[in-house]
Formats: C-alpha cells, sequence, structure tokens
C-alpha cells in the first residue's frame, strides 16, 4: 500500500509509535526489509540519499513501487537528504512518495525560499516534503550528509519555519550523527530539546542518525514525540559483514544466489529489532480501518 509521508505519519503520531526508514541503496536490502516488514506487519519507509538515487537509477524505484503494491503493508517511497530543487524533481517523477529537501547549511531566508519551492512543487503532485532547521552530525564515514558537529534545533525558530515552508514533516537535530559511531565518540540524545520542540510543534517529527544509539534512548524519543527514524548503517554493516564472512569461507562463490541470502538474514534481523524498538510491529492495521 502506497502512502505519503504526511499520511503514513500522522496514524504514527496518534497512536505515539516510530516508523522505521531504512536506506535502500540494493536490491538485496529492499528484499530483505520487505520480507521482515511483511511478516511483522509494520509500516516501513524505503528511503535514498541522492547519491544512492544517482546509483541506483529509476528501475530501483520502480522495484520499490511494485513491493508497495503487492503488500497490506503502508509503504512510503523517500528522498533523504535531497541536496538540491533539481534532484528533488527527479525524484518525484522516478515515482517516489515524499521527499526530503536539506538546505540547512544555507543561511535561514535562503533555506525557506528553496524549501518553500520543494513544498509548491511537491505537493501539486501529492508528494509529501520533509526538511530539517539545525544541522545533523556525522561520524565521518556516511553518504547521508550532515557536519563533524551538531548544531542544535532552536524550538521557537523551529516553529517559524514550519510556519515560513509548509512542510509536513520535521527533522530534528538532538544530538545523533550519521553513520557508525567509533569507539570514542559517544551520542547522547537531548530529550530536553526534543520536549521543548514537541510543545512549539504539530506536525510530526523525524530522527535521523539512530544508528549506534542506545535502545533506551530511542525508546525514549519515541515516549516524547518522534514519528519516524532513519536506520542505514545498521542494516548495511551486517549485512555485507556477512557477505564477507560468505565471500572469504567460499571464494570461488560468483553467484548472487550463494552470496546474499546469509547477509540478508542478518538484514532482517536488525529490521525486526527495530520494527520492536519502534513499537511498529502490528500497526499496519492502524491503516485499513
Amino acid at each position: 500500500m502506497l502512502m505519503n509521508m504526511a499520511d503514513l505519519l500522522k496514524v504514527a503520531k496518534e497512536n505515539k509509535f516510530a516508523v522505521p526508514a531504512f536506506n535502500i541503496g540494493s536490491d538485496q536490502l529492499l528484499k530483505a526489509v520487505m520480507k521482515k516488514v511483511n511478516e511483522l506487519q509494520s509500516p516501513v519507509i524505503l528511503e535514498m540519499s541522492p547519491d544512492e538515487f544517482r546509483f541506483v537509477g529509476y528501475s530501483q524505484i520502480q522495484a520499490m513501487i511494485y513491493e508497495a503494491t503487492r503488500t497490506n503493508v503502508p509503504v512510503v517511497i523517500h528522498l533523504d537528504h535531497g541536496d538540491t530543487y533539481e534532484t528533488v524533481v527527479k525524484a518525484i517523477q522516478a515515482g517516489m512518495t515524499s521527499v526530503m529537501i536539506d538546505a540547512s547549511r544555507l543561511p535561514y531566508e535562503e533555506n525557506v525560499v528553496i524549501t518553500k519551492k520543494v513544498v509548491e512543487t511537491a505537493h501539486l503532485a501529492n508528494v509529501s516534503v520533509e526538511s530539517e532547521l539545525g544541522t545533523i552530525g556525522t561520524t565521518g564515514n556516511s553518504i547521508e550528509g550532515g557536519t563533524q558537529g551538531v548544531i542544535y534545533t532552536v524550538p521557537a525558530e523551529a516553529k517559524q519555519f514550519i510556519e515560513d515552508t509548509g512542510i509536513d514533516t520535521f527533522a530534528v537535530a538532538i544530538g545523533t550523527a550519521h553513520g557508525i559511531y567509533p569507539s570514542n565518540m559517544k551520542p547522547k540524545l537531548r530529550i530536553d530539546i526534543l520536549d521543548q520542540i514537541t510543545e512549539e510543534v504539530t506536525i510530526p517529527l523525524v530522527l535521523h542518525g539512530g544508528s549506534s544509539n542506545k535502545d533506551e534512548e530511542i525508546a525514549a524519543a519515541v515516549k516524547h514525540g518522534i514519528s519516524k527514524i532513519n536506520i542505514s548503517s545498521d542494516i548495511k554493516s551486517v549485512f555485507y559483514k556477512k557477505t564477507r564472512e560468505v565471500l572469504n569461507a567460499n571464494p570461488d562463490y560468483r553467484e548472487p544466489l550463494e552470496i546474499y541470502p546469509e547477509g540478508m538474514k542478518e538484514c532482517e534481523r536488525v529490521v525486526e529489532e527495530k520494527c520492536r524498538l519502534f513499537d511498529s510491529v502490528g500497526k499496519a492495521s492502524l491503516y485499513t480501518k
């Protein structure tokens, strides 16, 4: 069941759970994610960064649409961290039902101008729009964007930004970073800032950089108002770790059907962990009432 983000997260916000958003960079990851969310009856967001979109092309989006139309599980296909207006338009043309425009590094006025332009275009196609204010950090090993230091979202500015742009969902910067955290980097979510933001804004809130955070922090973020959580590194790292093990143990393997199944099972395991942590298991039924 293909939906846009605004409709998907409205239900999640009302029922106080978060929908997992998995970055999909290959058909193997797509199949692993969809197999598990179908089993768990969990809503899901299939997303990709601009670099992933440019790499896999339109055909991968068509595969996502195919998966969405043959399941009763609610599915959103989302462009994560859209870098330009032109990239966003290509994503809409390809069939994505939600887009993010990330102009958070620009001055406020320029951010508003480009975000508002994206909103006006996307809404004509019934495509929802996500954006952010403040900048989400990066550990340095991610393609999802971000900076070396987190610039925290200012709640009052968030409210004004949403009013100025008309976006549908808002990504908060409260201490997460994209990528897998190195051993000397200890993430900590600022739930106090999240509480201040939820007092100021009414649209669904998004948490980026959800890999490697403590489960109790993520669970607390969901309870305090997060409706969507992005996961990329966690599923990719286990998939490729297992794939390397298979290849090292079987150097003569050359068929995808020999190489990938064990890695896909590891991906499925992490998908289930995240769905249960976000309390999205069984929530597909809420969309058919």
